[in-house]
């Protein structure tokens, strides 16, 4: 599977941006789908993820309430609106796929990793 991310900028402190992620395989239904994110000289972090189906989502709590994830498995895409950004938000964000059914943060849980797309937030 290869997973291909878009969206990523430069913004200011409370603006939103929505970053995409487009995956190669018609059965993206297979995967559970997370968004991880690395800032500047620290380890990547778990964001957020959503289920095979969709139904359920979870997230870190330092973006809870303003990060949402979302997937569209006609378009093989999914979606992580951020909103009220903040400048501890700058990263570089990956989205990844897991084949686990269980809520899963650790990155090494994650088979198939995207190239990730830089999110700069100044304030």
């Amino acid at each position: 599977v290869q997973l291909v991310e878009s969206g990523g900028g430069t913004v200011q402190a409370g603006d939103s941006l929505r970053l995409s992620c487009v995956a190669s395989t018609r059965t993206l239904t297979r995967y559970r789908m997370g968004w991880f994110r690395q800032p500047p000289g620290k380890e990547r972090e778990f964001v957020a993820t959503i289920t095979r189906s969709g139904d359920s989502t979870f997230y870190a709590d330092s973006v809870k309430g303003r990060f949402t994830i979302s997937r569209d498995d006609s378009k093989n895409t999914v979606y992580l609106q951020m909103t009220a950004l903040k400048p501890e938000d700058t990263a570089v964000y990956y989205c990844a796929a897991t084949v686990s059914t269980l809520v899963v943060t650790r990155p090494p849980m994650y088979l198939h990793w995207g190239q990730g797309t830089q999110v700069t937030v100044s304030s």
